[in-house]
């Protein structure tokens, strides 16, 4: 037996929440459970998660942990409880594979590549200057990009709105050409009506995928968007489990899935939305617009996931303007990109090593972290 004898938390710029637990034996695991903008809240979570269930018992015992963290408490599910399981489950992962001296992904069944391709975001939250930076990226050696498509848009919006975008995604192509895939994120900030009309009209520019195009509480619309063209639509990343997943499994309208390993329930979690995504010939690219523990958790389910296609990666991300992925790492080469791909991490657990001095001072920091509150012409609330 390992048993869990102390946790500590840390919020650290630019918008993170890490996690330190550490054993009897003095092996210590990081997690990184965090709703971006919502740290504080997931913070209680995770100190609630702690004294009630998981104190003084064995670390080793992931997946009952999981089990008893989520059908415990009796109200199941949601950004900030999955998200502080998410972050929970990763440190014990971290702590199985240094005690047995492995990397998490031979725990999980070995690795089923070594290396994964990885994209890189252009354009802000409000897209501008795309075609320059993709230029620049691809330069740099990425081989697949990814912009959001538009900024606040109106629930029925004007042609020239559309038009705006697709004309920065015809620039980034001509920019780029046709050996370099673009994801295009809506952002669940178009309503329905507007998203069937972008998806159209971006078509002709081939991109790799449409992103959220409308909001998590509206798949049900999916099928009908999907109808208005042959792109691949992606969703996922405002999904917590995989009851969440179900229904656009079953639908069959989505392509590609985007779970959150530091929103949907961890590893243990992540991997079985996998497994069903497989069943249903829909891809994989987790959603990762975090920190370096987020990261490297993706990159183990990445390692053991046939169907996992691309990740996401917040380097240069717009939201990092104070602190980068790359900071926290004792040897940031673990994530050296090469030809558009990262290995996959292979030392024990989660195949990082974490600057807990950095951390610790970082972490002396304020770090209030909240989204922008976007809003109409008329002063109604737009979504951001």
């Amino acid at each position: 037996m390992s048993e869990i004898v102390d946790y500590e938390l840390f919020e650290v710029p630019p918008r993170w929440l890490f996690l330190r637990v550490e054993t009897a034996d003095g092996t210590v695991g990081w997690g990184e459970p965090v709703v971006e903008g919502r740290s504080k809240t997931v913070r209680t979570a995770v100190e609630e998660l702690f004294d009630t269930y998981l104190l003084g018992e064995d670390a080793g015992r992931i997946e009952d942990h999981w089990q008893t963290m989520y059908r415990g408490g009796f109200y199941r599910g949601g950004p900030v409880l999955m998200s502080a399981i998410a972050g929970v489950d990763q440190a014990l992962w971290d702590i199985k594979g240094k005690q047995l001296g492995v990397p998490v992904y031979e725990l999980l069944g070995g690795a089923a590549r070594e290396r994964i391709r990885v994209y890189q975001w252009i354009g802000g939250d409000r897209p501008s200057d795309v075609a320059e930076q993709a230029r620049e990226q691809v330069d740099a050696g990425f081989t697949v990009l990814k912009m959001n498509a538009t900024e606040e848009i109106e629930r029925v919006d004007d042609p020239a709105t559309v038009d705006a975008a697709a004309t920065r995604l015809r620039e980034v192509r001509e920019a780029v050409g046709d050996e370099v895939g673009i994801g295009v994120d809506f952002h669940g900030r178009v309503s329905k009506p507007m998203a069937k009309r972008l998806v159209e009209a971006l078509e002709p520019y081939d991109p790799m995928f449409v992103e959220e195009p409308v909001l998590s509480g509206h798949n049900d619309a999916l099928p009908k968007i999907a109808e208005h063209t042959t792109t691949p639509i992606a969703t996922g990343e405002r999904m917590y489990s995989r009851w969440d997943f179900k229904e656009v499994f079953e639908d069959g309208a989505v392509d590609v899935i985007q779970p959150d390993l530091s929103h949907a329930g961890g590893i243990t979690e992540v991997k079985k939305i996998a497994a069903m995504a497989e069943a249903y010939d829909v891809a994989m690219a987790p959603h990762c617009p975090l920190g370096p523990i987020a990261l490297a958790s993706c990159l183990q389910v990445d390692a053991v996931s046939p169907n996992a296609f691309i990740q996401e990666q917040s380097l240069n991300i717009h939201y990092n303007e104070t602190s980068d992925v790359l900071d926290y790492l004792a040897d940031p080469s673990v994530f050296d990109y090469e030809d558009g791909s990262v290995q996959i991490p292979d030392a024990p657990g989660l195949g990082i090593e974490i600057d807990e001095e950095h951390v610790r001072a970082q972490a002396e920091k304020d770090v209030d972290w909240h989204n922008p509150v976007w809003r109409h012409a008329d002063g109604s609330v737009a979504e951001w």
